[in-house]
């Protein structure tokens, strides 16, 4: 049976007038009114109007440019896609990150009363998750749940997630192992979710590689969105609701993650014929076989060794700097509000980081970015040092205007030197297992964070700082400023090409993708019209 198709309403009332013109007033087939040319004064007006719409669209194309942008982007990968972007990078990393880590250390420092350098290696044990990521990744790239890949593994890391804040939140006076446990937990559900849309990432990236920094781009401008909501109500609810209360409300980021598991569109693979076609464990071989072969390029273990080192000498003196901020004798003694907004004035700087970089950095060779941005990295960490051995007050600025002049500059710089670093690692992904081995691509940035934590809290314990001693923490900020300069001498492991060149050989990407999987079993992100259509029909 055939469809009725309609005109658009304006194209129908044409054609009326059109044919009552025909039959009513025959004149009108002589001369057609619309037809005439145009007088002066029309022509004046006409320009006229032409002027006006150029300046108000020049007026609104700067808040206009970013839906397009996001509009763009839905329309060419896949509006779900997008959300899960947002979700994952936005709300749970960035929110749920930056609420964790203000929240986590009140909780350690007034509920649990832990020396600095002990929370120090607490914190590298939340990398743990972060650190089995290529376990998660072959998980979702080998062992589907119900004909799904990347479904099933959102609603897990959202189950994990909810429950380990909910049993902080509810637990009383918890033991130390046990508390550092669940917050172990809440970062595993984060690392879980990150991996699952990470996998869709670094897929697109590959297959569309013009949209490859701008998917960082927008995994940046989330995550920084997300920090600035994060860092802004932390300190406000620890002051209203306790530490211990307040990680409990985290539980609401990782419930999103359950709701994304539903609605995220991924077509359904037959798990009859996937087992026909292979066996689990034959896959999982294979896929450990595709990283191995990967991962022995020169072009992928060198920048791979450079970001593991670049973060690990960099040792995190953090957690004594924190003390020595809320310490009302030796330090400035600011108040949980300050200290949150801080963080949330940072979080804003950060998403000019991602500004700078998308709008006039993103097309630059990744060696000359990577070191200008290494050195800038370097020198900005001075102004711990001066923070610390109160050189300001020399000067007359405040303490509190210095420390959001140096958290500022700090967070542009490392969103500047972190981006370019992400594009890379996407494109060092072959196509089949790009899941997996962009997985293990940020487990070796995680080994690289876990290293610089433990470090730190090495060099803390050394050099005797405390909960109440601070006196030799600017020799351990010195010390790791000099070990930030160290790294520039280790810039020859990234390769001197732009992000549009391809560094994987075309032989690893085909023999991968038509070795260790099919391309239809991977999550396919298509326009939503497609799939419109093709429901449709």
């Amino acid at each position: 049976m055939g469809s009725i198709e309609f005109a658009p309403v304006q194209e129908r009332d044409n054609r009326c007038q059109k044919n009552s013109g025909k039959y009513l007033n025959p004149k009108h087939l002589e001369e057609d009114q619309s037809e005439k040319p145009l007088t002066r004064s029309d022509q004046e007006n006409q320009e006229h109007k032409d002027h006006h719409s150029k300046n108000s669209c020049s007026f609104l194309s700067p808040v206009l440019e970013p839906f397009q942008w996001l509009q763009m982007l839905s329309s060419t990968l896949n509006p779900t896609f997008v959300l899960g972007v947002v979700l994952v990078y936005g709300l749970n990393q960035g929110f749920s990150g930056s609420f964790f880590k203000v929240v986590s250390d009140y909780y350690w420092k007034d509920v649990q009363k832990v020396q600095p350098s002990a929370v120090q290696h607490f914190v590298g044990l939340y990398y743990i998750p972060w650190v089995m990521k290529p376990i998660w990744g072959l998980l979702t790239d080998v062992f589907p749940v119900r004909g799904y890949r990347r479904r099933p593994y959102f609603v897990l890391a959202g189950v994990i997630g909810a429950v380990s804040a909910l049993s902080v939140a509810a637990g009383g006076q918890l033991a130390v192992f046990l508390a550092l446990t669940f917050l172990i937990g809440i970062t595993a559900g984060v690392a879980i979710g990150d991996v699952t849309i990470d996998a869709c990432i670094a897929r697109n990236s590959i297959e569309i590689r013009s949209l490859a920094a701008d998917m960082q781009s927008l995994c940046g401008l989330c995550s920084s969105a997300g920090a600035l909501l994060g860092y802004s109500t932390s300190g406000l609810l620890v002051h209203h609701l306790g530490p211990q209360v307040a990680l409990g409300l985290l539980a609401i980021p990782s419930a999103t993650l359950i709701v994304l598991g539903f609605v995220i569109y991924e077509p359904r693979t037959s798990e009859d014929i996937h087992l026909v076609k292979k066996k689990p464990g034959e896959k999982l071989r294979e896929a450990v076989y595709g990283m191995y072969r990967t991962i022995r390029i020169p072009r992928v273990w060198k920048p791979s060794l450079y970001m593991y080192l670049s973060l690990a000498l960099s040792i995190s003196t953090h957690e004594g700097q924190f003390y020595w901020y809320t310490d009302p004798k030796a330090g400035p003694a600011f108040s949980q509000e300050s200290v949150g907004m801080i963080y949330a004035i940072g979080a804003m700087a950060s998403i000019v980081g991602v500004i700078i970089y998308h709008k006039t950095l993103k097309d630059y060779p990744f060696r000359a970015l990577l070191f200008s941005a290494q050195l800038m990295y370097s020198i900005s960490g001075m102004l711990d040092l001066i923070f610390i051995l109160r050189w300001n007050l020399v000067v007359g600025i405040p303490d509190y205007f210095f420390v959001v002049l140096e958290e500022c500059v700090s967070r542009i710089i490392t969103r500047i030197r972190w981006m370019p670093m992400m594009v890379l690692s996407s494109q060092l992904c072959p196509l089949g297992i790009e899941g997996t081995f962009f997985a293990l691509l940020m487990c070796i940035d995680s080994l690289g964070s876990l290293t610089s934590k433990w470090g730190g809290g090495v060099v803390l314990h050394l050099f005797h700082v405390t909960r109440s001693d601070f006196k030799n923490l600017w020799l351990t900020v010195l010390i790791r400023n000099i070990l930030r300069f160290s790294t520039l001498c280790l810039i020859f492991l990234i390769p001197n090409s732009d992000p549009s060149e391809v560094l994987i050989p075309p032989n690893v990407l085909a023999k991968n993708n038509g070795e260790c999987m099919n391309e239809d079993d991977s999550l396919q992100m298509v326009p939503l019209n497609d799939k419109l259509q093709g429901f449709v029909s």
